[in-house]
């Protein structure tokens, strides 16, 4: 009897845990994987039994795996156009998570020094029309500096990626013929390059490279111990990107949030402001059926906004303006 009644209150005992342990299954931007990583981690010791399954495969996979319902949530770089919000089932929400800078790295023989770059100059070489180190606007950028006459390999990504909308969100902002030849988006047609997959990938490239120059997330070049180089904003100032210019690049989008969260800071006015800055994104279906994960998200999601955003600094991203945590924050009530 007194077995049986130890066996049962055990067996009790277990229910709860049992209960509240929950796996999620998300896809999405190599962008912000490094925090994600973090979040979903340290989320898991806060509650126990919670595990999210994420695949860092790149913001065009994250979406189309969201579409196809194969993911619990998504996650992208780039906000959805309105054509891929009407091919998902249920209406999607954005939920911007951090802010982080893209920043060109390069591996040129023989310059230990920052290089500078002007938008125009950069769409150039990525155009194919500027190929040599020391053309005359890169030279006329960084005056001081012997610059060598080789070639420019250039790499960008080969996958889908939000960091690569970013990027080509910014040239087409800055050049006009940019925008007419290859246009901004998650995957264009690029002039001239290698292609490496994600941004481990370009920074694996552009290492192994000598004379090379590509993008990646700021995270991935100090990680990687990579030069990066200063970009001249819309002020006509030459910044680096870090906590202090990419959050002044949001500050003027943070004023005038739009209700779903879609909004490009690449090129933001603003003394200060890093130009190839952005948001970056979580996408969370509207309507979850299953009660248990539906509870889960959105715990998480007030974990995000709350004590995950101390996290940002430490990993080289910017922390979400208040203004903008306070606007998530009542979102999550259209979660259904």
């Amino acid at each position: 009897m007194n077995k049986a009644i130890l066996a049962i209150g055990l067996t009790s005992a277990l229910l709860p845990v049992a209960a509240t342990a929950q796996s999620l299954n998300a896809a999405g931007a190599t962008f912000p994987a490094p925090i994600y990583q973090k979040w979903f981690n340290d989320y898991s010791k806060v509650k126990p039994g919670t595990q999210v399954n994420y695949q860092a495969i790149g913001s065009g996979g994250g979406i189309r795996q969201l579409t196809e319902g194969t993911v619990d949530f998504g996650a992208s770089d780039m906000p959805m156009t309105d054509e891929q919000l009407g091919k998902v089932k249920v209406k999607v929400l954005h939920f911007p998570t951090v802010l982080g800078g893209v920043v060109p790295v390069y591996n040129v023989e023989g310059v230990s020094s920052d290089l500078k770059f002007s938008g125009d100059t950069l769409a150039g070489i990525f155009l194919g029309a500027i190929t040599k180190w020391n053309d005359a606007k890169l030279v006329k950028d960084n005056p001081g500096v012997k610059l060598p006459s080789k070639n420019i390999t250039v790499v960008h990504r080969s996958d889908g990626s939000g960091t690569s909308f970013v990027f080509t969100d910014y040239l087409s902002k800055v050049s006009g013929e940019w925008k007419s030849k290859a246009g901004a988006g998650t995957s264009v047609n690029w002039p001239a390059g290698l292609g490496g997959k994600g941004n481990e990938g370009v920074a694996g490239l552009v290492k192994q490279t000598p004379n090379s120059l590509g993008y990646v997330e700021l995270l991935y070049a100090v990680q990687n111990k990579m030069s990066y180089g200063y970009m001249k904003n819309a002020a006509g100032k030459f910044l680096k990107a870090d906590l202090n210019t990419v959050t002044e690049a949001a500050a003027g989008a943070a004023k005038s949030m739009p209700a779903d969260f879609r909004v490009s800071i690449t090129n933001a006015p603003g003394a200060n402001a890093y130009p190839i800055s952005t948001f970056t994104w979580l996408l969370i279906p509207t309507k979850i059926d299953d009660a248990s994960k539906r509870t889960t998200i959105k715990e998480f999601l007030k974990y995000m906004l709350s004590t995950g955003q101390k996290d940002a600094a430490g990993l080289s991203y910017a922390p979400l303006p208040k203004s903008v945590v306070a606007m998530e924050e009542k979102q999550i009530s259209a979660i259904l």
